[in-house]
């Protein structure tokens, strides 16, 4: 199979609809029709169900669709690290990817260890938005990433244990709540007055507040009182005007995890991860 295939395919059953998925690649209708039918006879079936309402996937195709995105994704990475590796003469060096706000005095104790390594290399610390580290990892814009699990996906991604904590309310600091030694889950079940915050990618719950993209948007809401959330303890470093926090002692507990590529051969990356356990 030819990655161009593969894509188009993609496109295909993502769209559901052979003339969007055509206009979606900048190519013409009929070579992608042709293209989707050589891949069918060449993998011995079809995978995809047309009738007169569209598209459907079949069971192999539903496989293809999964197999084929990983596949892309670790072209694309491939190009990308290579890239950066030979790219513009510059001095080679790492791309850490983390959520922006996100372990913050971790994040700086492992630049300074690091940094004092023989043959260290330059980082460039990439923030992101909630739930951005790991695509940039998978699809090489990042060489490592700090994650944070339950909430990250780590599959397949070799990783480290750096730091595991509790959790704690992030409450408007007018709120009644926000004078609590502690809380408990079930009193955050329905905080009076206030809806959770929406995080990306996650099922929302019914009344919740708006979503979430990066931590300077949560902040700012949960100051105007707008919404509350639960963050790891190591929120509590952060100081925001009119926001407070409050322990949640039965919340579950959040691990910080340093991932990168399974295959990947970078000594500097090695030592990256060194410095990150002896921390």
């Amino acid at each position: 199979m030819e990655t161009r295939e593969l894509r188009y395919f993609v496109a295909v059953a993502e769209e559901l609809h052979f003339s969007r998925a055509a206009q979606r690649l900048g190519i013409a209708q009929p070579p992608l029709s042709r293209a989707i039918s050589q891949l069918e006879r060449r993998l011995g079936g079809p995978l995809l169900e047309r009738n007169s309402r569209g598209v459907a996937l079949t069971e192999a195709g539903r496989v293809l669709l999964a197999e084929a995105r990983a596949a892309i994704d670790a072209v694309d990475a491939a190009e990308r690290r290579t890239r950066r590796a030979t790219g513009d003469g510059s001095e080679p060096g790492l791309v850490l990817v983390s959520k922006a706000g996100a372990a913050s005095e971790l994040l700086t104790k492992l630049l300074d260890a690091y940094a004092a390594e023989p043959g260290a290399v330059k980082v460039e610390v990439d923030l992101c938005g909630i739930g951005e580290q790991g695509p940039r990892l998978r699809d090489g814009r990042a060489d490592v990433a700090l994650l944070h699990r339950p909430f990250d996906v780590i599959d397949g991604l070799d990783t480290e244990e750096l730091l595991t904590e509790g959790q704690v309310a992030v409450l408007p600091s007018s709120h009644p709540f926000a004078t609590r030694s502690e809380l408990r889950m079930a009193d955050l079940e329905d905080v009076p007055g206030l809806p959770p915050m929406s995080w990306p990618g996650a099922r929302a719950q019914a009344g919740a507040g708006p979503e979430i993209r990066d931590s300077t948007q949560l902040y700012q809401l949960v100051g105007l009182g707008r919404a509350f959330t639960i963050l790891p303890e190591s929120a509590r470093a952060e100081q925001h005007h009119g926001v407070a926090t409050v322990p949640v002692v039965d919340a579950p507990e959040v691990t910080t995890v340093i991932a990168w590529p399974p295959h990947s051969r970078s000594l500097a990356l090695a030592a990256l991860v060194r410095a990150a356990t002896r921390l």
